[in-house]
């Protein structure tokens, strides 16, 4: 059975309730955006996105060329990191065809940003985002919880037995924050490894052909430019913090808030996104770092809403949800990263419980 697990800890920090006055309609709530344009495509506003993006990411890649060989380079691995992030943010966008309405259109966006200018699977990247976005921080169908190292609730214990996987879960308060330097390397082979187990349904030859041309093509830039000891700095510099900004990217959005399990999806469809999803107090700093994922709640209701409108349907959405009943999480930047600390370390707390619960069972009955 179906069941919406709270969790060891679950952070009440910025969440607004109400008494129910009935239950929330995502026919009604998608009115009220309709009607007020949210909805309605910015081609002006993607169109200078893509454009500043590519000035910034080519600007990059001249200062790399141009500072040859130099430690410096450390630094442009660091605005390269930035830039790669940026750059999949925008086929983050056009997966959810917020940049046009037409696959083939989007695809030549996704393929362009994710496959081709970062190395991360645009095909692959679609299934599995579309998939959690069905299933948020559901333990056995989220792919945003099952491919991680790290369990959210103590009953996932058993799925991380070697001893790399024990240290982990027993640390994983802080030890997230390490292993999402990896999210980039990882990023890179999904592609490859979706095409393995026949998950890449659509271009799979093009998804492959242009993650395979992106991948030679950076490498023998690093290498043409750089001697070798200097060329691996750059790539770990580069690679782990492009990593670590994904990881950013996504941690806030839903880690740390309700988990449900079981075969049978219970919860309806509004309330499934509500409940699981945080938003991150706006500003302008906010709405670019984050690309707009910082209206959670906002974009888990509506994934094709363009990003600009996210901050204009922001409190017509608030209001709406708490007059229903529905929470509605909140916080600053720094809180929702020490709120998922939090929540890991106490799930790791959970697991050493139920470790020494089941050491005591075996020693009662020797």
């Amino acid at each position: 059975m179906t069941r919406l697990d709270k969790g060891p800890g679950t952070p009440a920090a910025g969440a607004v309730g109400a008494v129910r006055t009935g239950p929330a309609d995502l026919e009604e709530v998608t009115r009220l955006v309709r009607s007020a344009g949210l909805m309605d495509q910015q081609p002006a506003y993607y169109v200078y996105k893509i454009v500043f993006n590519l000035l910034l990411l080519s600007g990059a890649w001249v200062l790399f060329a141009g500072l040859g060989d130099s430690w410096w380079q450390l630094a442009t691995a660091v605005l390269l990191a930035f830039c790669f992030a940026q750059t999949d943010l925008l086929g983050h966008d056009a997966g959810h065809r917020q940049i046009f309405r037409t696959r083939k259109a989007s695809d030549v966006i996704g393929y362009i940003h994710g496959n081709l200018l970062t190395g991360v699977s645009f095909g692959w990247w679609v299934g599995h985002h579309t998939k959690h976005h069905n299933f948020p921080n559901h333990l056995s169908l989220d792919p945003d919880i099952t491919r991680r190292q790290v369990i959210f609730a103590g009953k996932d214990r058993s799925k991380r037995t070697s001893t790399a996987g024990r240290f982990i879960v027993r640390h994983q308060a802080w030890m997230f924050y390490v292993l999402i330097m990896m999210e980039g390397l990882r990023l890179h082979l999904s592609g490859y490894v979706a095409a393995r187990k026949g998950a890449l349904k659509r271009h799979k030859a093009a998804d492959l052909s242009m993650l395979s041309f992106h991948l030679v093509a950076y490498l023998a830039a690093v290498f043409y430019v750089l001697p070798p000891g200097k060329a691996v700095a750059f790539i770990v510099v580069h690679q782990a913090l492009f990593g670590f900004y994904m990881g950013l990217l996504f941690a806030p959005n839903h880690k740390g808030l309700p988990v449900r399990d079981g075969e049978k999806e219970e919860l309806d469809w509004i309330t499934r996104q509500v409940v699981t999803s945080r938003n991150l107090l706006p500003s302008r700093i906010t709405q670019f770092f984050y690309g707009g994922l910082n209206y959670q709640i906002e974009h888990h209701l509506f994934p094709s809403m363009p990003r600009r409108n996210l901050h204009r349907a922001q409190p017509l959405i608030k209001d709406y949800l708490v007059s229903h009943g529905l929470p509605y999480v909140e916080v600053r930047v720094v809180r929702s990263y020490l709120e998922v600390a939090d929540y890991l370390g106490e799930v790791s707390q959970e697991v050493r419980d139920l470790e020494q619960r089941d050491a005591v069972l075996a020693q009662a009955r020797r």
